[in-house]
Parts: structure tokens; sequence; C-alpha cells
């Protein structure tokens, strides 16, 4: 009765109501809810995406290497030829007329991605641990979760479910976290989905303007955490299945301190608080008007944006604007990137040097087998199931513990999250994303392994 005599005195009919409430209950049972599904916990988004993955599983290394080649011989002709269609096209533009240092990035996808598919090349680049692990096992994950994903982003974005989102929580994330209340939508999605969900809809939403280029990067770098299902993945390769729930828990307060942390500190502290320079609108009022709730303010938002929306033809080709834009524009940069960073962990000793450091600080924390485990505290940089297949063998539950969830807490990896956040609008570079790892790791590890000790 409420929400209808609200609706009544701002004049909004009935259908503008259901514009907005219809289409945020689907968008919020696809994204959001979870529930088991084969023995694992999960969201409906995630079924379609391993659905879609399990029935073109033999064809999907192929459908993505003839994708990843077209976008590289597209950015080429249109770098070099500037075709009328091209530069007409916002959305063609900003996808293929890209700087230099991306135009390289997809050509070396390209090349080895090929080279991993037909085995050619030297053997370092494709194999099971390098290259091959992205295009047979990371790749065809992104393929389905950014189909689905990508397409259906939409009833998150377009009917106002952010708009009475960021009413209702900007008192909390505001000053506890410096972010508007919308990026609560962000860190659910990509929690309970995946984080290659979290940094699609922050990227969206700082190209549409509702993020300053501090706030996206601040939500990318921090909010786009690791699902549940893979967290899951990894301690159950730790062997440490009975330490599900204080693992968990475990992980959520140290990601909460890290929070609340790595948006006061460089290099996120220092990010301009401007928009996307090519958003059409930009919006930073978060006040709430006089005669106003919290909730009625949040509510009007979420009509009068659903009420700008134009039908299915429109969801549909912003969905697939979406899919493009993620499998043309990200694809290219996580092979590329994360086939180099694969290949340094897994044929020199870098990450081991740089992994020395780390020796005598969980020597100090008392953590068992340290040398072993320093190592592990870098390799998640690379890819983060890494850290995981070094520290399986260590002897100590305590030290696999704490390996397994610094490994989550830590959120910045080449392979995947790392590649998403380069290949995206957001504003951050390889360096911020060294220095931001590293700060995290700092940061989580002390907490982890006081809980560890409490634990063992």
């Amino acid at each position: 009765m409420n929400i209808l005599k609200q609706t009544k005195q701002t004049s909004y009919s009935l259908e503008n109501v259901l514009t907005f409430i219809i289409p945020s209950l689907i968008g919020i049972f696809l994204f959001i809810i979870p529930f088991s599904y084969k023995g694992e916990l999960t969201i409906p988004v995630a079924i379609l995406a391993k659905s879609v993955q399990g029935a073109l599983e033999s064809q999907l290394p192929m459908i993505m290497s003839i994708i990843v080649a077209i976008t590289a011989l597209l950015t080429l002709l249109a770098t070099l030829i500037k075709p009328a269609f091209v530069s007409k096209s916002s959305f063609l533009s900003s996808l293929l007329l890209v700087s230099p240092i991306w135009i390289v990035a997809r050509v070396l996808g390209t090349i080895f991605i090929i080279m991993t598919l037909f085995k050619v090349g030297p053997e370092a680049i494709w194999s099971e641990n390098t290259g091959g692990l992205l295009l047979y096992d990371l790749i065809p994950v992104l393929f389905s979760v950014f189909l689905f994903a990508g397409l259906l982003l939409p009833l998150l974005l377009n009917y106002g479910l952010l708009e009475l989102c960021g009413a209702l929580f900007t008192k909390f994330m505001r000053p506890v976290f410096t972010l508007p209340g919308r990026s609560s939508i962000d860190c659910l999605a990509s929690w309970l989905g995946d984080g290659t969900i979290g940094v699609l809809l922050t990227s969206k939403q700082y190209e549409e303007g509702y993020y300053t280029k501090r706030e996206a990067a601040v939500i990318g770098t921090t909010f786009s955490v690791v699902s549940i299902t893979f967290s899951i993945v990894i301690l159950s390769y730790m062997n440490l299945e009975a330490y599900i729930i204080p693992y968990y828990l475990t992980i959520l307060l140290a990601g909460f301190v890290a929070a609340i942390i790595m948006p006061r500190i460089p290099p996120l502290s220092r990010k301009a608080d401007t928009y996307f320079e090519h958003a059409a609108t930009n919006v930073g009022d978060e006040t709430i008007p006089q005669g106003h709730t919290t909730f009625s303010w949040g509510f009007n938002q979420a009509v009068n944006r659903a009420k700008t929306t134009k039908g299915v033809k429109e969801f549909l080709h912003d969905g697939v604007k979406n899919i493009l834009d993620m499998w043309m524009g990200v694809v290219p940069i996580v092979m590329a990137l994360g086939t180099l960073a694969l290949v340094i962990a897994e044929y020199t000793p870098i990450f081991s040097w740089l992994g020395a450091p780390f020796v005598p600080l969980l020597s100090v924390l008392q953590v068992p087998e340290a040398a072993e485990a320093a190592q592990t505290m870098v390799v998640g940089f690379a890819d983060m199931f890494l850290p995981a297949v070094i520290g399986s063998g260590i002897e100590s539950e305590l030290t696999r513990f704490v390996i397994a969830c610094v490994s989550v807490t830590q959120l910045i990896y080449m392979s995947e999250v790392g590649g998403l956040l380069l290949g995206s609008k957001i504003p951050v570079t390889f360096t911020d994303l060294v220095i931001i790892f590293i700060e995290r790791t700092l940061i989580t590890l002390p907490i982890v392994v006081i809980v560890a000790h409490i634990l063992f």
C-alpha cells in the first residue's frame, strides 16, 4: 500500500511501476539469489553458463580462437583504414579504435591462442599449465559467463534496481568504503556469481557515468571478489573441506578489512574523482531531497529510470553489445597477459625470488613450512589457482589454510580479473595492479594467520 501511495503521489502509472519491479526481480533472481544445484551453491546465470559450456565444450576453444583472431584483424583494419561504418558508430569506435598497446596485446593474444590451439611453436606457450590452461579451462568459462551475464545485465542496469540500491545503501557504503550505494550490487553479483560479472557490471556503469574513475578503480579491484563456488574449489584442492565455515568467514573478515583500508591508500586514493570522458551523463549527487525518505527517493529514482527504457529491442541491443564488448575487448587481453604471466610462473624462478621476502614474515607469524609457502604469496598474481597447486603438497594444515584464504582475498590475478580490468575501461594500470596485489596480501595475511592459529 505504501508503494502504491507513493506511486500515486508522484503520478506513476502501474505500467511504470511494473517496468521497474518485474525486470529488477528477474535480475535479482538470475544474478543474486543463490541456491544449491548439483551439490554446489550457485546462481541461475552461472547454471546457464555451465550448461552452454558443457554443450559446446569441444567447440569452444576453436570458437574463441576465431573470435580473438577476427578481433585482431578488425582492429588492425579499423586502425589503418578507418572505414566510415566504424568511425560513425560510437560502439565500434570504442571497441576497435584502441591505443597502440592494446593493438599489440590483441595481436599477441591471437598469436598465443593460435599457437595453443594447434600446438605449434615453443611448448612453453601452449603447454597445459600456460596457454593450454587459459584456452581449455578459463576461456570457455569466460565465453559462457559473458554470453549470459552480458545479455542479461540490462536487467540489473537499466530498470531502476541500482537507483534504488544507491539510495538505500549510500549511508553505509559511502562512509565505510567511500563508494556509492549502488556498488553493493556489484559486490553481491561477484560474490555469488563470479568476479568477471562484477568487473563487467562495474565497467558498464563507469562508462555510463555512474562511477568516477576512483570509484570504478576501487570497486573493480576491491569488490570484484572471488565467487563462493570457486573458493570452495580451492578449499577442496587443499583437502580442507571440513573447515568450510571458518574458511569462508575468514575470507569475509579479511576482505572486509581490506575493503575499508584499500580505498584510503595509494594508488586507489590518488585516482581522480572525475567521470569517464565519453559518458553521456554524470550521476554524482547522492543527497535525498526534502520531503523524501531514503526509500521513497530511491523508489522515485528507480521508476524514473525504468520509464526511460524502450522495450525488448533496446534490451537485446544492449545485451548483444555487452557480449561483443567482453568477447572481443577482454578475451584477447586475458590470453595475451595471462599466457605471459603463466609462462613466467611456470618456467622461471622469478616468483620464487619475489616470494623470498615473505619467508621472514611468515616465520615471524609462526607459519610452518614458511619457505615452501612463501612463493605462493606472489604466484597468485599470475593465476589464483597456482597457490593451491603449489601449496597442496605442504603437510601443515595451518599453512594450507593460510594459503587457501590468502589466495582468494588477494583478488588480483592476471589470468582472469587482472586481465579483465586491464581490458576494460576501468582506469587501472598494470603497475597499479601489482601494488594493489601486494597491499592486499600484506593487509589480509596477518588476519588470516591469526584466525589460523586460533583454529589449529
